[in-house]
């Protein structure tokens, strides 16, 4: 009995996934997620620059305070949040509108695919990701559309290399990058 427990406990923790069905890690809570997006950039962020610039330059980026959400559950080859996500959503919007005090507040939402697939379709569903994060925090929770910067790198910045579907793959990233921009 204490066997099937524990394998029980160990499969519920377990990350894994399906053709159709995506499991992944735990949700950061927004406390969290408010954290990581309050630390320190990890170096002097220099001259401001624009958009367009902060989305092509990896090298800024990497120096903005930024947190993985990899458990919001995107299917292979979708870029739909269903409903039963929105608990997820949720911790991100708690976290973002507690940065809402000040005017000037910008946060960059990366959106990510797995390598499988073609390059160019790859690149679409990521910047679809990105926009349907946005979507979801403006219209289910009020987040100020203001605050929000939509990216999507494609297969460009895989989290683990393979060329096989791969959950960890398909996420977003969100990135703190007030006073970077002008």
């Amino acid at each position: 009995m204490i066997a099937r427990i524990a394998l029980a406990a160990t499969l519920t923790a377990t990350t894994f996934a399906t053709s159709t069905t995506v499991h992944a890690q735990s949700t950061p809570s927004a406390k969290r997620i408010y954290k990581e997006l309050s630390a320190p950039a990890r170096s002097n962020p220099g001259p401001r620059v624009g958009l367009r610039e902060l989305k092509r330059n990896r090298n800024l980026r990497k120096r903005l305070p930024s947190i993985n959400i990899q458990s919001i559950n995107f299917e292979f080859g979708s870029a739909r949040i269903s409903r039963a996500e929105r608990w997820k959503v949720q911790n991100i919007a708690d976290a973002l509108l507690r940065f809402r005090r000040g005017r000037n507040e910008r946060f960059l939402i990366e959106g990510h695919t797995d390598a499988v697939g073609t390059r160019y379709n790859n690149q679409i569903l990521s910047e679809a990701r990105a926009k349907s994060l946005k979507s979801a925090l403006v219209s289910w929770f009020g987040v100020p559309r203001r605050m929000l910067i939509t990216a999507g790198y494609g297969e460009d910045l895989l989290a683990v290399r393979t060329q096989a579907p791969e959950w960890r793959n398909r996420r977003v990233t969100l990135r703190r990058a007030t006073g970077y921009l002008r």
